[in-house]
């Protein structure tokens, strides 16, 4: 393997190009390292990191592509959705939320929101060039969160960014309650959601988090069964959503309480552009709005 390339960045970042895209299961090992006491997992930085990562010339692999659209509830067609890029990337903000300079560990990090721009179409035989970054460390009332940026570009051009925030929790007086009050809106469609969807979404994603397809690792964490990806559920609703939206747009969303599995969940188209799911009691799973 090459030695990575070293520049520095106008915004205070060091530039590290890596040879090609790291590899999901070497990164979660060290990150179960990372969870135990002692010299596997040591002290974490108290900002966040100095580098952006950066990986050119991903190529998309057409029968990947096809196997997150039958997950997720998309068409099968050459245009990537919306949410695919963050797949594609995904390991490189892996690399990057496991370094020893990144101010949590990634096992037990909460997944609280989720912001995709999408400034083109994008097709599948396309070559797209990552890079990601973390940055905005701050207070959250249940402890800290940090953003991760992964962005996505063609030729130079950027086509497609994404942001996902993430809560390290930590102990503190009179936490909040993320789950929401409001009365649900009514749902427009309801769906299913078989234990299958944690293991099949992990196997096109590359997030094998054990919280989604162990029962054990979930209750490791706090969850009586495994849990649906948040990104899942957000893909699941874009794709509900796949008629309506333009060429070019934002889409946002809030993550609340998890989706269990199995469960069955309602989906509301909102006037606004938003939308949201919730669970057979009407409590909200996310929220979200297209811009």
């Amino acid at each position: 393997m090459r030695a990575a390339a070293l520049r520095p960045e106008p915004a205070g970042r060091d530039r590290v190009e890596l040879p090609r895209m790291p590899a999901a299961g070497a990164l979660y090992r060290r990150a179960l390292l990372g969870a135990l006491p002692g010299p596997g997992g040591g002290r974490r930085g108290p900002g966040v990191p100095g580098v952006e990562l950066a990986v050119g010339g991903v190529s998309v692999d057409r029968a990947h592509l096809a196997a997150y659209d039958r997950v997720c509830g998309f068409r099968l067609t050459d245009r990537l959705p919306g949410t695919f890029p963050h797949v594609m990337g995904f390991p490189l903000t892996l690399r990057l939320m496991t370094a020893p300079d990144f101010p949590f560990p990634l096992i037990g990090l909460v997944h609280i929101g989720n912001r995709i721009t999408v400034h083109r179409p994008i097709t599948a035989d396309e070559t797209l060039d990552f890079t990601t970054y973390a940055e905005n460390l701050r207070p959250h009332d249940r402890g800290r969160q940090v953003d991760v940026v992964l962005v996505g570009s063609v030729a130079g051009e950027k086509v497609w960014e994404g942001v996902s925030t993430y809560l390290g929790r930590e102990r503190k007086p009179g936490g909040g309650d993320r789950s929401g009050r409001n009365e649900p809106p009514a749902g427009t469609s309801r769906w299913r959601v078989e234990p299958r969807v944690g293991t099949e979404y992990a196997r096109v994603s590359g997030d094998h988090n054990p919280i989604h397809t162990s029962r054990l690792g979930a209750r490791l964490f706090g969850f009586h069964r495994p849990i649906a990806h948040g990104m899942w559920s957000k893909a699941r609703c874009l794709a509900a959503l796949e008629n309506r939206l333009p060429d070019a747009y934002t889409v946002e969303v809030a993550f609340k309480l998890p989706v269990p599995l199995p469960s069955t969940v309602s989906f509301a188209l909102l006037p606004d552009g938003g939308f949201a799911l919730h669970d057979s009691r009407g409590r909200p799973h996310l929220a979200g709005l297209v811009r």
